[in-house]
């Protein structure tokens, strides 16, 4: 397997066999090294040094009492020390830490070591998953959380639903006839940016069937030898995208559901000389624009653009 996605990695020991032992949780509440990654708006709390790094909170900064963990979900172990993500709900960025800041993960994920930006998108992942499910979805009550914060229990005796994070699949797809990608475009992004396709997917479809409907469904192009290239945790807020290849049985570009405010066919040389934007390096989509365009044996994409490498996790 190449470099691992931003994101993923097996970079944390999630300790699911702890989320049910009270006695345990106890102990890391108290624990002094244990420590809280913070989410504010939906930010990340990082460091202001060039480049950023991660900032990690002692829990008692966020918990001062030794039983009001209610707040807080278990993420894992981390280098032996256990993490937790903490929502923290205020007008203003709280002053944590001196010399941090809340960020948007998107801007810094791409400069922060593997592991690191892992930890901050699994924890907003979490966080956005609680923060839109208060409510049981089942009757309406209010829920609290159980297992750690892993499970969400409705508070009406009659229903007791239990709701656990969820994730939504996506396909995302690098369609080529041989010398060229197709790539498409929607109207709110930044101009002149193009990206490859991708879709969510439907109930009773494989990822195969998202593949070839998707990319009929937004460019008219039809498909086959769709292969598996690679996945990426997208926590913005709850997506697993699902990297493909697919070779183009067809050329005519069709807008056909006008998703896309533009589809076109580009060749290296379109994306090396003529300005073409693409989707940023964090993304799996840009990794799958990279490999096609650094298997046609010429420059590197990265060189071309002034891309830097993909990050690697420590």
């Amino acid at each position: 397997m190449q470099n691992t996605n931003v994101f993923a990695g097996r970079y944390l020991d999630r300790a699911a066999h702890l989320r049910d032992d009270s006695s345990w949780y106890s102990a890391a509440l108290a624990d002094a090294d244990s420590r809280a990654i913070p989410i504010w708006h939906s930010r990340n709390l990082v460091t202001a040094g060039d480049p950023p790094r991660a900032a990690f909170v002692p829990l008692r900064h966020v918990t001062p009492e030794p039983n009001a963990g209610s707040n807080l979900i278990l993420l894992g172990r981390f280098e032996g020390i256990n993490y937790f993500a903490c929502e923290v709900e205020s007008a203003e960025p709280p002053a944590l830490l001196p010399g941090t800041r809340f960020e948007e993960l998107r801007v810094v994920a791409s400069l922060l070591p593997g592991n690191e930006a892992g930890l901050l998108g699994y924890a907003r992942a979490l966080i956005s998953w609680r923060h839109r499910h208060r409510f049981c979805g089942t009757c309406g009550a209010a829920t609290l959380p159980a297992k750690n914060g892993h499970v969400l229990v409705c508070t009406n005796p009659v229903c007791r639903h239990e709701q656990f994070p969820r994730i939504d699949p996506a396909i995302i797809v690098l369609v080529s006839d041989g010398g060229r990608a197709l790539l498409g475009r929607q109207a709110s992004w930044p101009a002149g940016r193009y990206s490859t396709i991708a879709g969510f997917v439907e109930p009773g479809e494989s990822l195969e069937d998202s593949v070839a409907r998707e990319v009929f469904e937004e460019t008219g192009i039809e498909v086959d030898r769709i292969e598996y290239h690679s996945s990426q945790p997208w926590p913005f807020p709850a997506s697993l995208m699902i990297g493909f290849t697919a070779h183009a049985l067809t050329t005519q570009v069709n807008l056909r559901d006008q998703e896309l405010e533009d589809a076109r066919w580009f060749t290296r040389d379109d994306i090396a000389s003529n300005g073409t934007m693409l989707p940023p390096r964090l993304s799996i989509s840009y990794r799958l624009v990279e490999n096609w365009f650094d298997a046609g044996g010429g420059p590197r994409l990265r060189d071309v653009q002034g891309s830097t490498a993909w990050p690697q996790s420590s």
